[in-house]
């Protein structure tokens, strides 16, 4: 499973804002754009900026991708957990 932001990209195409708009409105960092652009996993912080800055909740600017494969287990997990 992945993390898909395509709610948030279609959002902002809605609101007719950028990324760069948004990264400023929120004071997210570049690297967190980046991320979500990848589909990565991002801290909640940022979600909740993004959230409070577009008056919305997460559903609206994600979803979680089930169709994908899960990543590798990292080699720093030692939950035990596979």
């Amino acid at each position: 499973m992945t993390v898909s932001y395509n709610r948030l990209w279609k959002l902002l195409i809605d609101k007719k804002m950028t990324k760069q708009e948004l990264r400023r409105i929120t004071q997210i960092s570049p690297s967190v754009i980046a991320k979500m652009g990848k589909g990565q996993c991002v801290n909640t912080d940022s979600l909740l900026r993004i959230c409070y800055a577009l008056d919305c909740d997460f559903a609206d600017i994600m979803e979680v991708d089930r169709n994908t494969t899960t990543p590798e287990k990292r080699e720093d997990d030692h939950s035990g957990r596979v």
